[in-house]
């Protein structure tokens, strides 16, 4: 794909994010790779509003060489991508669903959700939760890196989710389920609940290569 199609792609994706209340006013970033480093939402900017033209690029090294200035969280975004090589695009959003469930006390630290549909074990898998950082904190990139190895989704507490996926549309797709699934979760918190079993899981992990 040229970084004309990427830059329409991203714009594309994020109006359709903002329009449906995933993410407000200027919250939320989006990143994908090119051949020489990645494209990213600016710094300050509504994913409802994006101009194409504007998006930050960024060389290999995560400096600016055009556009307006970066997600203040580029940082988190790198990170992710130096621990998985493979990843194409990276979507974080504050979606309400998901922030509320990263902020309920007593959840599974190693997996916040538990698999209540098939689509989610298939495109989510696991979320593990990241420990509380102030914004802008560098250090919660050392914190992200030691998990997203073995996790292409992870949940920062009190913050929201950060999704990685081989294309766009992957990512953006899955930190649609992880939310869908966050609201089911809230609406049968504390209802008999009949979850997936781990025969169930296996199965479609087997079956899909998750």
């Amino acid at each position: 794909m040229t970084e004309t199609k990427l830059r329409d792609e991203i714009v594309r994706f994020a109006q359709s994010i903002f329009a449906r209340g995933l993410t407000f006013g200027s919250s939320g970033n989006i990143s994908v790779r090119t051949e020489d480093g990645w494209l990213m939402t600016p710094t300050g900017s509504s994913l409802g509003t994006l101009d194409p033209a504007q998006l930050s690029r960024l060389d290999v090294e995560g400096k600016l060489l055009s556009g307006d200035a970066p997600t203040k969280e580029s940082f988190l975004h790198l990170a992710v991508y130096d621990k998985r090589p493979t990843s194409q695009a990276i979507v974080h959003l504050h979606s309400t669903y998901s922030v509320a469930a990263s902020c309920l006390d007593g959840v599974d630290p190693e997996n916040v959700l538990p698999p209540i549909t098939a689509y989610y074990v298939m495109r989510v898998g696991k979320l593990p939760l990241i420990p509380y950082y102030p914004p802008g904190d560098k250090t919660l990139a050392d914190a992200i890196g030691a998990r997203a190895t073995d996790h292409h989704a992870v949940l920062l507490a009190n913050h929201g989710p950060v999704v990685a996926g081989n294309s766009l549309a992957d990512a953006v797709y899955a930190i649609e389920e992880l939310e869908e699934t966050a609201r089911l979760f809230l609406l049968l918190k504390d209802k008999p609940t009949r979850l997936l079993t781990g025969e169930q899981v296996d199965e479609l992990r087997k079956r899909f290569g998750v």
